[in-house]
């Protein structure tokens, strides 16, 4: 059954648990029969347990990641990274306009326009084009204030301690 109203959900701030919240949030439209598309930028590396696990949710969980491996250097991107988050924005933009689509996801879309990747405008071009019935959800940190205002459900998350400060890697099914 879709949607009677889709809204928009904005997850940012520095602590850890922004892709996660979103990926609890997919579980639970799968689980009753919504059709969920979620695009990754600046997320080429992995595979990540995600990504494995998205297999499992198929037809109703779509992936697409877009990135290279590797970190992007904020303010300065090489150009693999620039085609890699118009390509990711590209996607975006078909998935909103996708009737099949009940939820978009569109992970780490804050950080590719804090790093300098896509540009505020064509985020906000995105959130102009989601329909009625479509649930937006976008994550990363430093959500820019007009994604905010734009926005009708903002989580901040917020670093009060982190295991990485005592030395503890990312760790497989936990991190990755």
């Amino acid at each position: 059954m879709p949607l009677e109203k889709g809204c928009v959900q904005v997850y940012t701030g520095n602590g850890k648990g922004k892709t996660t919240a979103s990926l609890g949030l997919i579980l639970r439209a799968v689980g009753q029969g919504l059709k969920v598309c979620l695009v990754q930028f600046m997320k080429g590396g992995g595979p990540y347990g995600e990504h494995i696990a998205a297999e499992r949710l198929l037809p109703e969980l779509k992936v697409f990641r877009f990135g290279r491996d590797g970190w992007v250097r904020k303010g300065a991107p090489a150009e693999d990274d620039l085609q890699e988050a118009a390509r990711a924005c590209q996607m975006a933009k078909e998935a909103l306009c996708d009737s099949r689509y009940d939820m978009v996801v569109l992970d780490e879309i804050n950080g590719a326009v804090d790093f300098g990747l896509i540009s505020l405008e064509q985020v906000l071009e995105l959130i102009a084009l989601k329909r009625d019935k479509v649930e937006l959800v976008m994550t990363g940190r430093n959500a820019h204030e007009q994604v905010i205002q734009r926005a009708d459900l903002v989580t901040e998350m917020r670093e009060i301690k982190h295991y990485y400060q005592a030395g503890v890697g990312a760790r497989v099914g936990i991190e990755s």
